[in-house]
């Protein structure tokens, strides 16, 4: 199994109630700290949970560097592995991270197993939450929130600055997940198409039921 395989059943078998859900968003490809790290899959609905894949395929050599990143973002992590890394993975990894092993049956159809439960983050760094947000949208909640506009017009690290100091991090949590989900059509999951293929759906839980 390669990462598109493991990630279609996934989205299909264990997040279907996530893309049900009229508050929550699930997207692929989450940009974490301005690039440094990519999440697979993000789920945010008040708060984010960040699930990272390693088929048979790919190695866990950068596992360890892609953890911190993880941490600063996420309130629960998840690692979804083939097979060949059980034995390994858990060196890789904190302890709060939660363990799925992906399997595939002779017929080829994915099951997925919880071989660890992840626990809650206590380490979230706020601005790397805010970080999550686009220029506009960090503008649109320090405008809300009557911020002079000279500070306004700074670059956008001083604005995630002043948005990581000016609230607690259960609103700032509730504020970004709030923007994130208004976007529309943004980094939805790819999805299997009836014609066997790959295609981006819209906004149809269908796609997922």
């Amino acid at each position: 199994m390669n990462d598109a395989t493991i990630r279609e059943g996934f989205h299909r078998k264990r997040l279907r109630r996530h893309h049900a859900a009229c508050d929550t968003l699930v997207v692929d490809e989450l940009g974490l700290m301005h690039g440094k790290c990519r999440a697979d899959i993000a789920v945010i609905n008040g708060h984010l949970s960040g699930y990272e894949i390693k088929s048979d395929e790919d190695t866990l050599n950068r596992l360890e560097q892609q953890a911190p990143a993880y941490a600063a973002v996420f309130d629960r992590a998840t690692v979804v592995i083939g097979e060949k890394h059980a034995q390994d993975v858990e060196a890789c990894i904190p302890e709060w991270w939660g363990i799925v092993l992906s399997r595939q049956g002779i017929r080829g159809s994915i099951s997925f197993e919880t071989v660890r439960r992840g626990h809650r983050n206590m380490a979230v760094d706020p601005f790397a939450v805010a970080q999550l947000l686009w220029r506009n949208e960090a503008e649109e909640l320090l405008a809300e929130m009557d911020c002079p506009q000279i500070v306004l017009r700074q670059k956008r690290s001083v604005l995630y600055e002043h948005l990581a100091a000016s609230i607690s991090l259960q609103e700032l949590r509730h504020r970004v997940s709030e923007r994130l989900r208004r976007r529309r059509n943004w980094r939805r999951p790819v999805v299997r198409a009836p014609n066997g293929g790959l295609s981006r759906p819209t906004a149809k839980l269908s796609d997922f039921l």
